[in-house]
């Protein structure tokens, strides 16, 4: 072997044992960090916006961005947690003590259409024989209860690194300058100069698209569902909404948790008709409003089309969690507008000016 050939060996051997070395050492914090650059990009034309507003500067900007963020999100959202682990503790404990009460259903029950005498009698049967109906369902519901608590203690640890997340945010957002333009350095050397302008611009829309689009969407769903709920006296409202908004992260219709409680409405109230059919009405409106907003919201100002996007996040939320939400949604965008231009160049010299025509005038499939 000669010894330009051992050189380049050790060379490429070095590089790859730095570039593990390093992931391996980044990797306890990427988690972190790649949700402060989330929330950087995000928040960074709002960052820009009150330095030129209030003259204080980029670090003091960021760190009162911050404070903000932490009160707006951590506040209502300890609040809604607490809400939620106070219930299930207290819905445990009354199932463990067989304290959890049943009353005979009201008569007016039996007068629903289709199903009213069915669930009358099913009703009147388990109110007269509690302890046969405790017996049946009491391990079920123990096992519901202790994932819900499992579930609630998930997402308070995800709160905590979602706003220990917000203040490496801030620190990107106070040097967000000179780190921007690290990154369009970086994506020059790898695509060019056009290329890289293109990718840094499509890359850093992508991310705002997909964090309108998809959380910030989810956001405002749970918000509006979550006052229908404590509004109309719904048990565990704080709890709901937070299952409201996992639902719309991952792309579940709302609908799952707004239907039932509807019913739970009118089997609870079944006198209250008119408050029942307000809120019937309210629910239904706010648990469809992500079908009006995401398509304003997901993917405004991307090259990509929204399917893309979309497709994107919920891939890369189901393999990378919900940080690959946004990783999903960047690389596809990426893969796809570079393919496109691809075909783009391939076209200028080969491809005719329209598709090939088959013999009824219509578009040949091939």
């Amino acid at each position: 072997m000669s010894k330009e050939f051992i050189d380049l060996v050790i060379r490429i051997g070095l590089i790859g044992f730095l570039v593990y070395a390093s992931v391996k050492i980044v990797s306890p914090f990427l988690g972190i960090l790649l949700w402060g650059l989330v929330l950087a990009v995000t928040l960074y034309p709002i960052h820009q916006k009150l330095v030129g507003r209030f003259s204080l500067g980029q670090g003091k900007t960021a760190t009162l961005l911050v404070l903000t963020g932490i009160l707006i999100i951590g506040v209502p959202a300890t609040l809604l947690g607490g809400s939620a682990v106070e219930f299930a503790e207290k819905s445990y404990t009354s199932f463990k003590g067989r304290t959890v009460l049943l009353k005979p259903p009201p008569p007016s029950v039996a007068e629903w259409p289709l199903i009213g005498p069915k669930v009358y009698k099913a009703w009147e049967m388990a109110a007269s024989d509690r302890s046969a109906l405790m017996k049946q369902i009491r391990p079920l519901i123990e096992k519901s209860l202790k994932i819900m608590l499992g579930t609630v203690a998930g997402v308070a640890g995800g709160l905590l690194q979602f706003l220990f997340s917000m203040v490496i945010a801030g620190i990107m957002m106070a040097f967000g300058e000179s780190g921007s333009r690290v990154m369009w350095r970086i994506l020059r050397r790898f695509g060019g100069p056009e290329k890289g302008d293109q990718l840094f611009v499509l890359s850093t829309v992508t991310i705002r698209s997909v964090s309108m689009g998809v959380i910030g969407v989810a956001l405002i769903q749970a918000l509006l569902l979550g006052v229908g709920f404590a509004w109309a006296g719904v048990p565990a409202a704080g709890l709901l909404a937070m299952v409201v908004l996992v639902f719309g992260i991952a792309q579940l219709p709302a609908a799952v948790i707004s239907l039932p409680v509807i019913g739970y409405l009118w089997w609870a109230n079944p006198d209250a008709t008119m408050s029942n059919v307000f809120f019937s009405i309210y629910l239904l409106i706010a648990g469809m409003a992500d079908n009006v907003l995401k398509p304003l919201m997901l993917g405004r100002g991307v090259d990509a089309p929204m399917p893309v996007i979309l497709i994107g996040a919920l891939g890369g939320m189901v393999s990378g969690g919900l940080v690959g939400l946004f990783v999903g949604a960047v690389l596809l965008a990426l893969a796809y507008v570079i393919f496109m231009d691809w075909v783009a160049e391939g076209e200028e010299t080969e491809a005719p000016e329209t598709a090939p025509q088959g013999q009824d005038g219509e578009t040949a499939v091939t």
